[in-house]
């Protein structure tokens, strides 16, 4: 395995962060295995990894990914998830058998589109896993944009994608047609923080709305871009993890970098785009 390392210069880990996230109070991110919620977990089934196909090789029928751990992307080696491999670019989710919804930063143009795809139960099935190879059958690719939008002015940021064929063993996500959630509201973000395999991470509440997102207490890396955000009273997304509070801090000391942490009610918190903002659903 030590032959995928040169791949590494190509994506940065930088770049895989784009939208700084952080963690809010305990750090309430779980690996889907050890989620105690059967809901949560049957979500995360309908979530999806943005991998690039250059880290990807085929091996008979399955898929083995060319990574580097979390420790090798220069996290510090005490922190949780360091040992776990990172090929995640963003994360996407399924709202019906072909068409999937992520944020716009996400994926930029048609060639962005083509140049990765959609791995599904990229996840580890163990603590001491450091290793994903997934069935070839589990990765989709994006046939076009149906939608997308990247506003930061206005805090719009979307994408809908159609995948070239229908995910028929799983069940999508359902998402609010109407209505909006109120301040307060529990909520639980699936998704790749840091590019992790999935993780469920719930604790959170609505902070406040604007026209088109609200801030929320979540605990989220840059990977969760894309990301659900599932009202844990109803089951509905509410909407699309974008963007929020640096999530790292240099450890001096250590030389290494950790996570940033905040107060359950402190820094700025994470933004997510309303789902009923976004058009063709």
């Amino acid at each position: 395995m030590k032959a995928f390392l040169p791949w590494l210069v190509l994506i940065s880990f930088s770049a895989l962060a784009q939208s700084d996230k952080v963690i809010y109070g305990e750090d309430n991110r779980v690996d889907v295995y050890a989620s105690t919620n059967s809901a949560f977990a049957e979500y995360a089934r309908a979530t999806a990894a943005k991998i690039p196909n250059l880290l990807m090789r085929a091996y008979g029928n399955n898929t083995i990914f060319r990574t580097a751990s979390l420790q090798e992307r220069g996290i510090c080696a005490k922190e949780r998830f360091s040992h776990q491999p990172t090929s995640a670019m963003c994360t996407g989710f399924l709202v019906s058998e072909k068409i999937l919804v992520t944020a716009g930063h996400c994926i930029l143009d048609h060639k962005d589109c083509q140049g990765s795809k959609w791995a599904f139960d990229y996840k580890v099935d163990n603590a001491e896993q450091t290793r994903i190879q997934l069935p070839s059958k589990n990765l989709y690719a994006c046939k076009k944009i149906l939608a997308r939008a990247y506003d930061r002015a206005l805090g719009a940021d979307y994408a809908v994608i159609e995948l070239a064929k229908k995910v028929s063993d799983r069940r999508p996500l359902t998402i609010r047609r109407s209505g909006q959630i109120e301040v307060g509201a529990p909520l639980v973000v699936i998704g790749h923080p840091s590019s992790l395999p999935t993780k469920i991470a719930d604790g959170a509440s609505v902070r406040r709305i604007e026209d088109h997102y609200f801030v929320a207490d979540l605990d989220a890396f840059g990977g969760n871009s894309g990301s659900p955000v599932i009202n844990a009273r109803t089951g509905e997304v509410e909407g699309i993890l974008v963007r929020g509070e640096e999530d790292y801090a240099m450890n001096e000391v250590l030389g290494c970098k950790e996570p940033k942490l905040c107060p359950q009610d402190g820094c700025r918190g994470e933004d997510v785009n309303l789902i009923t903002n976004v058009p063709v659903l």
